[in-house]
């Protein structure tokens, strides 16, 4: 959502419903499943007596061992409507727990029901309430969407995570929080008419991108920026960012309707998953503006994105007891600002420019001066004309080691004063002259979870004498309403939400809700420089090749709808000729006759007569009409489509619109109709002869089996009483043969879902061959013995089988996924060692078990997780199939060994540590499935160098740098992941060995604050263990810490430690092991010795590879 005031208006996809089985990764809230639409809005009637709003609890027991897809929980009443919770334990094609809200008794409802609601689906964090997880949407249920909710609700790894406290003794808790509300006509408002304004089209998760790019818009200075960058009338806005930009804001400041934004991502290099997953709008807004700014270089527009957002501050460290002081001047385009312990927007600025005092053990280090007490911080130098506020309503919680939501109330001022106190944020270089008094545009608002939710804005109306607000605009993906401030501003703080009570004579308590949708990025506009940014915007802004290309657009888009709108007054006439079958059979199809969408199209009205058609067709193909006979096509129950009779005179006395009721027995499809030209002697159109009953009219393809070509050779009337081997000269005219020729005949019949095609006996009577009007005889002459065995497909029948199985396969090596490498034209029939079979052939590659292939996942674009095993699908189709959808790509790797053999073995990639050097090495282990983490080590002491022949070896698990498991030695090897996790094998040091009754043996981690992320940590290199003794203090665990890092003097000087298990920095005297508790390994990392400093070692080459596939994409603009 976007919050804005909009310029003064010129004189002149709720989330896109995705079905579960298309792009079930999207965060955004979803049907489960869609059924055909209904066209009756009945609002459902709730009883009065129940609360509109409540809460559901559902325990489920035993959770890992349900086997069914989907769990249905008890049914419960709320605001008078039966409701249930639907979740799919183990996902919904997807690997993440989906949940939704499910109308109970749908299918006993009234026709055309409909209900609103707004709702939120939890998992209850067992171990602390706080951390339960909580997604919140609001929802039109009807009988085509009477559930609704989350695919992707929680990772289905974090929900089996014992030490999470999501799943506790086998049982998850679910809560359903369920708010009744008046049912939203969602479709029929018409933004435009009742606001001014048109909304953004959602491709699916874009909401985030929907709700930046009105926020542009609506900076008057920016837009016409945006139009002035150069572009020509060559350029396509689908690969050029700064056309596709002018297209959009174009199109929303003319536009009537919603504004579609495919053509922006595809400038953006984007692809349809993509615009599937859900981003950050902070993020996407800086790498927009950095794309900006570069497209605008040595442009009449350069510098506009610094004019406009860029501020400078300054950082400064001043020494308290001597005369030193460091300063820093720092440019920025937007500010994050705390709202964790902040009310309102002044306690977040006073916040980021409180001064910390630097003095201890945290002296500053003063050239010359050695270490002094200091006060550090920031100043403000200048604010920019637009200033954009990234509120922190994320933010990583050392707790739990994960991102949550901020949902506290948090105030912000139409006016923004930060001249206030005297100037109290600003540097002593500030202009002072400058009146740094803003007003705030736009608020972008998120609502929902940290794993997902849905972004859209509101924005404020400036009139053209005052600048006033009386009353703001919200921008919804597609939808635009007018809202009053309160509902605009006031409603967006966060905080909770207290419902009013169902009997306030009851001594009920209140029902609260948690706001999920509040404010998340702020955007204010300097007074001073209002009467610029908030300037004029018209046609003479926009390139004259711009306006030609949109305005063309426009008319061809309105065009269109009025078609649409009169589409009820029209039939759509297609009508296909003998030089349509001679084009299309052969080269874009083989089955039937023609492809109708490629013919001749009339757009006639309903009550033309037909004779009045027939003119038109005669000054269209130059075909008299006395010499054109009309054919009506026929589906039949073998779904062909074949000429089925021709009109009679009667029919063509009617009109066209009953012509077609005629035709199509009410269906509202387009008339097909085959025109019939015979021609004379001279190759003129002549009159049709009459055709009797006896006549059937043939269509005739000519197969070559040597070329293998099919091609349309004609058509024939033939006596039904007569036999083909009376007619054979005739055929071989058709064919093109010498009237003796010899030549077989097949009749096709049908090709779904099965090629039929059978040898006609041409001693039978075309009629005792059961062949009437429309059908299809194929020709061919039949082959020499000697030629059958070099022709890949002898006759007919078979060709057309190859034909119908035929498949293009995109092979990419699984190293380079992104990559075509070769295509091979394989058979959907071909069997699992059919496909090795060729692909060895074309690698050159002797034995075909060497090779192991990967199926195409058709929503991420990447390879699925597991390979295929070896003849593990019968066919080639269902290697190419995922889900509903089919592939046309399959990935392969060749092994060193044969796969039969492999699979009979577990591979584990295990990396080495060296106890003395500084070197990792990557070890491939290949053992029986059955075999334990002592037959791995025993191995691998076979492969690496240790430091004595007495040492211990030990294998992790580690993932993203921290250390989750140590594996018991009889452990079996064929339970463990190295697909996401990385497996590290190291030595056991002696120290370890020897523990005393007190000591404790902690995790330490490297890890720093991302100050690009809201302070998020990053942890990096490689964690280890350590012994700590009883009483010993930080000061010489240091020592030993700096030690086994090797890290000099200098270096050292800067880390920071922190103990995780109760955050806390610790100073040298602190005693180290009272912050431990003594407990089992497994589940350690929650408590452990974070050693802050900066990330300066090399990337290991391996942990690229940790994990297969990323869990976020970060923003990217590739063009």
């Amino acid at each position: 959502m976007t919050l804005m005031t909009p310029v003064p208006i010129d004189a002149e996809d709720e989330e896109m419903l995705v079905p579960h089985s298309d792009f079930a990764a999207t965060e955004e809230p979803q049907p489960m499943e869609v059924a055909p639409a209904e066209t009756v809005n009945v609002v459902d009637t709730p009883v009065v007596d129940d609360p509109p709003s409540a809460r559901f609890t559902w325990t489920i027991e035993n959770f890992l061992r349900v086997n069914s897809k989907k769990l249905y929980s008890d049914v419960f009443t709320i605001g008078g409507y039966k409701w249930r919770v639907l979740i799919f334990p183990k996902g919904n094609n997807v690997d993440h727990l989906s949940m939704y809200l499910d109308v109970a008794d749908s299918s006993a409802l009234a026709y055309g029901w409909s209900r609103y609601a707004q709702f939120s689906l939890a998992v209850v964090n067992q171990i602390q309430y706080k951390f339960t997880i909580r997604k919140d949407t609001h929802h039109q249920f009807n009988s085509r969407e009477s559930d609704w909710g989350f695919t992707s609700f929680m990772p289905l790894s974090e929900l089996y995570d014992p030490s999470r406290g999501y799943l506790l003794n086998d049982t998850c808790i679910v809560e359903a929080d369920v708010a009744v509300r008046k049912v939203v006509d969602y479709w029929s408002h018409d933004s435009k008419k009742k606001t001014g304004y048109v909304g953004l089209k959602n491709q699916g998760a874009t909401c985030y991108m929907n709700s930046l790019l009105q926020t542009l818009y609506h900076i008057p200075y920016f837009r016409k920026a945006v139009y002035h960058m150069p572009t020509t009338e060559n350029d396509m806005p689908s690969g050029s960012i700064p056309l596709a930009l002018q297209s959009l804001f174009y199109k929303l400041q003319y536009s009537d309707t919603s504004v579609a934004t495919k053509e922006l991502t595809k400038s953006f290099g984007w692809d349809t998953y993509d615009s599937f997953l859900q981003h950050d709008v902070q993020e996407l807004n800086r790498v927009l503006c950095e794309k900006l700014e570069d497209k605008m270089k040595g442009t009449v527009v350069e510098g506009t994105i610094q004019q406009l957002f860029e501020g400078h501050h300054m950082n400064y460290i001043e020494c308290v007891n001597v005369d030193f002081k460091s300063t820093r001047k720092e440019s920025y385009y937007d500010l994050q600002l705390d709202v964790k312990g902040c009310r309102d927007i002044y306690a977040s600025f006073d916040k980021y420019v409180e001064v910390e005092r630097l003095e201890g053990d945290n002296k500053y280090h003063a050239e010359q001066h050695g270490l002094q007490d200091a006060k550090k911080g920031v100043l403000f130098i200048d604010f920019p004309p637009v200033l954009q506020l990234q509120l922190k309503r994320f933010e990583y919680d050392f707790m739990r080691d994960t991102m949550v939501k901020i949902n506290d109330r948090y105030e912000f001022p139409l006016q923004l004063d930060l001249d206030r106190h005297d100037g109290k944020y600003l540097s002593p270089q500030a202009d002072r002259s400058v009146r740094n008094l803003y007003t705030l545009h736009s608020v972008l608002v998120h609502s929902g979870g940290v794993h997902g939710g849905h972004y859209y804005g509101v924005n404020s109306i400036i009139f053209t004498d005052v600048f006033h607000h009386s009353f703001w605009f919200k921008f919804d993906d597609e939808r635009v309403t007018k809202e009053d401030i309160k509902r605009a501003l006031d409603e967006q703080y966060g905080g909770e939400e207290e419902l009013p009570q169902a009997n306030p004579g009851f001594n009920n308590s209140p029902f609260k809700f948690t706001k999920y949708s509040n404010a998340y990025m702020l955007v204010y506009i300097r007074e001073s420089d209002k009467e610029k940014i908030i300037c004029n915007v018209d046609e003479k802004d926009i390139a004259e090749h711009l306006r030609v290309r949109l305005k063309k657009e426009q008319e061809e888009k309105e065009q269109k709808r009025k078609e649409k709108a009169e589409a009820h007054l029209y039939t759509i006439i297609k009508v296909a000729r003998d030089e349509d079958l001679r084009e299309h059979i052969g080269k874009d199809l083989y089955f039937d006759l023609v492809d109708h969408d490629k013919v001749r199209s009339f757009r006639i009205q309903k009550q033309t007569p037909f004779s009045l058609f027939k003119e038109d067709v005669a000054k269209e193909l130059g075909i008299p009409v006395q010499c054109q006979r009309f054919w009506l096509w026929a589906k039949r129950q073998n779904h062909t489509y074949r000429p089925n009779r021709p009109l009679t005179p009667l029919e063509e006395a009617q009109s066209v619109g009953h012509l077609k009721e005629i035709a199509n027995k009410g269906n509202t499809a387009e008339l097909k109709l085959f025109l019939e030209v015979e021609l004379g002697q001279d190759l003129r159109p002549i009159s049709p002869p009459e055709k009797t009953k006896e006549e059937i009219l043939l269509f005739f393809k000519l197969y070559d089996p040597l070329k293998e070509e099919l091609r349309y050779v004609g058509r024939l009337f033939v006596k039904g009483t007569g036999k083909p081997i009376e007619v054979m000269a005739k055929l071989n005219a058709v064919a093109g043969f010498a009237p003796d020729e010899e030549i077989e005949l097949f009749e096709e019949i049908k090709f779904e879902p099965n090629v039929m095609c059978e040898h006609i006996d041409k001693k039978l009577t075309f009629r005792g061959s059961q062949l009437e009007d429309g059908d299809i005889i194929c020709l061919q002459k039949p082959l020499k013995v000697e030629s059958t065995e070099s022709c890949r497909y002898p006759d007919v029948p078979s060709f057309l089988e190859y034909v119908h199985n035929r498949q293009v396969v995109r092979f990419r090596s699984l190293e380079k996924p992104k990559e075509d490498e070769f295509s091979l034209e394989l058979s959907k029939l071909n069997n699992y060692d059919d496909v090795v079979e060729k692909l060895a052939r074309h690698l050159n590659l002797d034995d075909p078990s060497k090779i192991r292939l990967t199926s195409h996942n058709c929503y991420s674009q990447q390879p699925k997780p597991q390979p295929i095993k070896y003849r593990g699908v019968e066919h080639l189709s269902d290697m190419l199939a995922h889900y509903t959808q089919a592939s046309d790509i399959l990935y392969y790797e060749v092994l060193d060994i044969p796969l039969p053999e492999l699979q009979g073995l577990k591979t584990l990639k295990v990396a080495f540590h060296h106890a003395t050097k500084d070197e990792v090495v990557i070890h491939t282990i290949r053992l029986p499935n059955q075999s334990t983490v002592g037959d791995v080590i025993n191995d691998l002491k076979t492969k690496v160098e240790l430091s004595n022949k007495n040492a211990e070896l030990r294998l992790l698990e580690v993932f993203y740098h921290k250390i989750y498991k140590i594996f018991p030695l009889n452990e079996k090897i064929e339970n463990i992941n190295d697909q996401y996790w990385t497996l590290r094998a190291e030595e056991v040091p002696d120290e370890e060995k020897d523990l005393g009754p007190q000591d404790r043996l902690i995790h330490v981690y490297h890890f720093a604050k991302d100050t690009a992320q809201n302070q998020q940590v990053q942890n990096f290199g490689e964690p280890f263990f350590l012994v700590i003794r009883e009483g010993e203090p930080l000061a010489e665990v240091k020592v030993r810490i700096q030690k086994k890092l090797q890290v000099q003097d200098e270096e050292f000087s800067k880390f920071a430690f922190l103990s995780l298990g109760r955050p806390t920095y610790l100073q040298d005297s602190d005693i180290v092991s009272t912050r431990f508790q003594r407990r089992d390994v497994y589940g350690a990392w929650e408590q452990y010795l974070g050693l802050e400093h900066s990330d300066n070692s090399p990337k290991r080459s391996y942990a690229a590879n940790q994990n297969r596939h990323t869990y976020e994409k970060p923003v990217r603009i590739y063009n």
